[in-house]
């Protein structure tokens, strides 16, 4: 299992295609469940999570790369 990040537009935008994806490499998720606040990953697993600001800001220096800050932002569990 792995995370994964999905973005969209702002959600009172009609276009609800996606924008953006990115599968995270598997060494960063103890740090991304404790940035979230989750136990494990089959806790979040139950569905995809939106992202604050400040998480997409927090990730990004996780993982070392940069994120869009206009779209809104899901992550979620993917097998």
């Amino acid at each position: 299992m792995y995370l994964s990040i999905s973005g969209f537009l702002p959600a009172e935008d009609e276009d609800d295609s996606l924008k953006f994806d990115l599968d995270l490499n598997e060494s960063y998720n103890s740090r991304i469940l404790q940035l979230l606040g989750h136990s494990s990953l089959n806790a979040m697993s139950e569905g995809e999570w939106l992202l604050t600001k400040e998480q997409v800001i927090e990730l990004s220096q996780i993982i070392g790369e940069s994120l869009p800050t206009d779209l809104d932002l899901y992550i979620g569990v993917l097998a």
